[in-house]
């Protein structure tokens, strides 16, 4: 999806995502796998701490140079491992709490969250970058992929 948006589209704010751009919603998605990769070695994960790098968000080639950086952090590292999330609810202050995890269920729990993403981005792109070809489950999870096979099939 990347590769085929314009330089142009990928930073162009969107009506259907609330003036929001593609590249915006690509960087959110890509920084939650940034801090499961950076709180790996420490066993601490925290989401809250994202750097809003608006680099990833604004120049398409850094945001494919930072997906193939996770893509070989995923392939390196398959083992599982006890970590540390965590996440301030407190609106009016930064007060953390500490819930034991895992590195294989924070994996999961961002995949899915960036499926979440790739669903928004996928209306976004019918908007602004109509001309990019889109796999026809493209933001769709393998739970309703295989759910809807099974319907298909009877």
């Amino acid at each position: 999806m990347v590769s085929q948006l314009t330089e142009q589209d990928f930073i162009k704010p969107v009506d259907a995502l609330g003036n929001s751009t593609l590249g915006q919603h690509l960087r959110h998605t890509l920084e939650f796998f940034i801090c499961l990769e950076n709180g790996f070695e420490g066993g601490v994960i925290n989401y809250d701490k994202r750097a809003h790098d608006k680099l990833i968000e604004t120049d398409k080639f850094i945001a494919l140079s930072v997906i193939s950086k996770i893509d070989e952090f995923i392939k390196t590292h398959r083992q599982d491992k006890a970590l540390r999330l965590e996440a301030a609810y407190d609106l009016d202050r930064e007060e953390f709490v500490t819930i034991e995890t895992n590195y294989l269920r924070e994996l999961v729990y961002n995949i899915e969250h960036a499926v979440h993403h790739m669903a928004i981005m996928k209306i976004g792109i019918r908007e602004a970058a109509p001309y990019v070809g889109l796999a026809h489950n493209f933001g769709i999870a393998a739970s309703t992929i295989r759910y809807q096979e099974t319907l298909a099939a009877r």
